[in-house]
């Protein structure tokens, strides 16, 4: 059979305490033949004066504080304390060790109440006042631990470990005071950003939609112009994802930073060919172009026969001219006949969407079948 480890030393007293009645921390069984000698002992735990008492709890409590038994000396202590001492030194050595105990088992919120009770009675104690700064560090209250600091050296200036804690808590609150200022202007920043995006939105007459639901290209929202840098303003270029969605093929395009300056025509441009007959792969002395998309089986979809059509937020189709800009489209949605109801693009879901379609036949069936979903109330 395996045998188990050396014990150490500080464990081998501990158990030995452990077995002597006056020690005990448990009740022996109803067989144990040191039952009438632990109820003799243990009656002599209260006997003498309360500081009697106490002096007894105390040094019981030390014993278990050395085997770093922390807990078991704080039961301890706090008997000590409960007996009510009338020597006031022996008082603040059994609330200041118990609070010592309480560090070391990060009950802070206990060591400020014994720290607390002792400076009550005597408020020169330095130990008080150590042990103190000490909970309010570990609690991150710097400025409370600095102020303890600063009281304790007003009468006991060379006290090396309230010195020493002093600049550590002097340190840390430098440090938290950064990071304070530092989050303090990001959220400075955030806030007028959002007030200058806001400012935005509204001079486009945007009517913003956020429904909640997954967005395929989360990540994608309206965002200032990586080129400009500065301070934000109302004069800020803000850029906007826009779908080109194409319904003849159900499937679509992301412009993830269209500026509303910039036409239709200039992206229509970079994305389709401006021919048929335009080649794949365009010879060396060619100008190069887009090729044509995969799903475009009929090769309609080029540069110059393409329709771009927008649907306000009351369900008005506009057609948009490939000479305009996102800005001329964002006016034409808004604008409405004196005493209609309010109108605009939405923007929905962070970006503003678009329909593509061929000249010709299928624009023309595909227009007539949404104005009679408009006109059916089948558009919502």
């Amino acid at each position: 059979m395996a045998q188990s480890g050396p014990r150490r030393h500080g464990d081998v007293e501990m158990m030995d305490l452990d077995s002597i009645p006056l020690f005990m921390r448990d009740l022996p069984g109803d067989d144990s033949g040191t039952s009438v000698a632990y109820e003799a002992l243990q009656s002599l735990v209260y006997e003498g004066t309360p500081d009697d008492q106490a002096k007894n709890f105390k040094e019981q409590g030390n014993d278990y504080f050395k085997g770093k038994k922390f807990r078991e000396a704080v039961g301890f202590y706090t008997q000590g304390i409960d007996v009510k001492p009338e020597d006031p030194v022996l008082k603040e050595a059994l609330l200041l060790n118990r609070a010592l105990c309480n560090l070391e088992l990060k009950n802070f919120g206990s060591v400020l109440r014994d720290t607390s009770t002792t400076l009550s009675f005597n408020p020169k104690s330095s130990k008080a006042h150590y042990r103190a700064a000490c909970a309010l560090e570990s609690l991150g209250r710097y400025a409370e631990a600095l102020d303890v600091c600063v009281r304790c050296l007003a009468f006991d200036p060379k006290n090396a470990s309230i010195l020493t804690q002093r600049q550590k808590v002097l340190q840390l609150k430098q440090a938290a005071d950064r990071v304070e200022a530092e989050v303090a202007e990001r959220l400075r920043k955030e806030a007028q950003e959002k007030r200058v995006m806001n400012a935005c939105f509204q001079s486009l007459s945007l009517v913003v939609i956020n429904t909640g639901s997954p967005n395929p290209h989360e990540g994608w929202a309206p965002h200032f112009d990586p080129n400009f840098s500065g301070f934000r303003t109302s004069a800020t270029p803000v850029l906007f994802p826009v779908f080109l969605q194409y319904p003849q093929y159900s499937t679509s395009d992301l412009i993830t930073s269209f500026d509303p300056s910039a036409t239709f025509a200039h992206h229509l441009s970079t994305m389709f060919p401006p021919t048929r007959s335009m080649p794949i792969s365009p010879s060396a002395t060619s100008p190069i172009h887009p090729a044509a998309p995969l799903w475009d089986k009929t090769g309609e979809y080029t540069s110059g026969n393409l329709s771009v059509y927008a649907t306000t937020s009351r369900n008005r189709l506009l057609k948009i001219g490939k000479r305009m800009t996102l800005r001329d489209a964002c006016d034409a949605a808004a604008r409405v006949p004196p005493g209609s109801e309010k109108d605009g693009l939405e923007l929905r879901d962070a970006s503003l969407n678009f329909s593509v379609v061929p000249k010709g036949e299928w624009e023309k069936t595909w227009v007539e079948e949404f104005k009679a979903k408009q006109a059916s109330g089948a558009l919502g």
